[in-house]
């Protein structure tokens, strides 16, 4: 017996579309390829293929490899909350277990399994994932916010004083590492190498894995001094958790809480700030009061969610989902950026989303991102610092000349120039201002009535020195009236 074949859709993948179909140009099966000249306009295609399959789509990843991606909301939502159908083992992905996926395969950082909180299961994810988030309940978030501003202020002295930046790579690229490195315990190392090593390394160009080395270093370094001489910070708190985890699973860790970290906050303070830059509705609401800081990075999560997918989910059992047939052993990409302009959660994109935390941008269910309060404190309380420096702040080209990075993970915003009035350093222990403090008059006067002029003096043959009027008389006090035992008995109560 000819044993049946493994596909996303039940007939052979390898088969392809009958000549004069419209689904030439297409991969294997007439599906569509989230990579290559297609891919080019993702959200596009992730319309095109709502409209086609509906919630669920089947896809090709490099080199031919079948996938499901997720589009709905609801069924994203069920994705990742559903551990008895659905977990993160790429161990188990058919795929990869019958060689179709290469070791040098694009999307291998992605897939590939690790130890590691975000692949683990069971009592092993309960170990780890207990460490980690036990180690966050720690940050004193008050601390950090000052540790936000100062930077921020630090940053904007750089530059404040030219007139002109490029937000991107002298900004959001910078502000997200200084703190990740204050929270683990090591700010003596912020510099400007550990950025370009961190950036080199998401970039994935041909020196990566020397910018990978550098990285693990660094944090391997810190581990050990941590088991060393324990102080009150993340590292320390990991390294002291009743978990106990090793120096290997203690750098790991902080590894992967500081990708995850870094990358999510820099496209989201780009994001924010483009969206302040270019439209002036979202500005006039900010500047106006009617939408906060907060608010705003919460819209961005919405329309411009960090990370647009993430890799990878798999089947655990034969199930249903978004009324495809998924088989056991089959990948699901966590699509965050089309689940959250799903037609049936949003059909109105332009509508405000304002208080409404149901976006999918940090991910839910058991591997729901334990850091989105720090990725949103350092988003919210920077773009917010920034604004009360450069209050005057404008994208310095047009807007259609901006230009991103686009994988399908991710959409990162490459460069952000503007212009400003050059603007003095401020002391970074201050809290940042965009106009000093004007000095207080000496006398205080609340009254309705407008202020006298002083009258006129006589014309006079010669020149004389004006004449300083009189004092205006103190007004008459009026009389206290006496206070009844019902006005005693009050400012008694009220412990006057």
């Amino acid at each position: 017996m000819t044993p049946e074949s493994h596909s996303l859709t039940g007939a052979d993948a390898m088969t392809g579309p009958p000549p004069g179909c419209p689904a030439h140009g297409r991969g294997p099966g007439g599906l569509h390829r989230l990579y290559g000249p297609e891919a080019e306009d993702l959200e596009g295609l992730y319309e095109q293929l709502r409209e086609e399959h509906g919630p669920v789509a089947p896809v090709l990843l490099h080199d031919d490899v079948p996938m499901w991606i997720v589009l709905g909301h609801a069924e994203n939502l069920h994705l990742v909350g559903t551990p008895s159908h659905f977990c993160r083992d790429s161990r188990i992905w058919t795929p990869q277990i019958e060689g179709m996926v290469k070791p040098d395969h694009p999307m291998m950082p992605h897939i590939a399994w690790a130890p590691i909180c975000s692949y683990a299961e069971g009592d092993e994810h309960l170990r780890l994932r207990g460490a980690v988030t036990g180690a966050m309940s720690t940050i004193d978030y008050r601390s950090i916010r000052r540790h936000i501003n100062r930077y921020t202020q630090r940053l904007v002295n750089e530059f404040c004083e030219q007139g002109e930046a490029e937000l991107i790579s002298q900004f959001a690229e910078h502000l997200p590492m200084a703190i990740m490195c204050e929270i683990f315990g090591m700010p003596e190392e912020y510099n400007d190498r550990l950025v370009q090593a961190t950036r080199d390394l998401l970039k994935g160009t041909e020196t990566a894995n020397a910018s990978q080395a550098y990285v693990m270093g660094v944090l391997q370094g810190l581990a050990q001094r941590r088991r060393k001489e324990p102080a009150d910070d993340f590292a320390s708190h990991l390294v002291l958790h009743p978990a106990k985890l090793t120096d290997d699973e203690v750098t790991t860790h902080i590894w992967l809480v500081l990708m995850a970290a870094y990358e999510a906050t820099v496209n989201l303070i780009g994001n924010v700030l483009r969206a302040v830059l270019t439209n002036p509705g979202f500005r006039a609401q900010l500047n106006g009061g009617q939408m906060t800081v907060p608010q705003a990075v919460e819209q961005s999560l919405w329309d411009e969610p960090p990370f647009s997918t993430v890799f990878a989910y798999y089947a655990k059992q034969d199930t249903e989902l978004g009324g495809q047939r998924i088989r056991k052993g089959d990948g699901l990409l966590f699509g965050i950026a089309p689940g959250n302009v799903d037609p049936r959660v949003r059909p109105d994109l332009d509508a405000n989303m304002q208080g409404n935390r149901s976006h999918l941008a940090f991910g839910g269910g058991p591997h729901e991102c334990p850091g989105q309060d720090i990725a949103r404190g350092i988003a919210d309380t920077g773009v917010d610092a920034l604004l009360m420096r450069l209050p005057d702040v404008q994208l310095d080209c047009d807007e259609d000349e901006l230009e991103w990075r686009h994988s399908i993970s991710s959409r990162h915003l490459v460069e952000l120039p503007v212009r400003f009035a050059p603007k003095p350093q401020q002391d970074i222990m201050q809290k940042p201002g965009h106009a000093p403090i004007p000095q207080q008059r000496p006398d205080w006067q609340v009254s309705t009535e407008a202020p006298q002029q002083p009258a006129p003096a006589a014309a006079e043959p010669q020149p004389q020195p004006a004449a300083v009027p009189p004092p205006a008389p103190a007004p008459t006090p009026e009389p206290v009236r006496p206070m009844g035992a019902w006005r005693r008995f009050l400012r008694w109560w009220r412990g006057y």
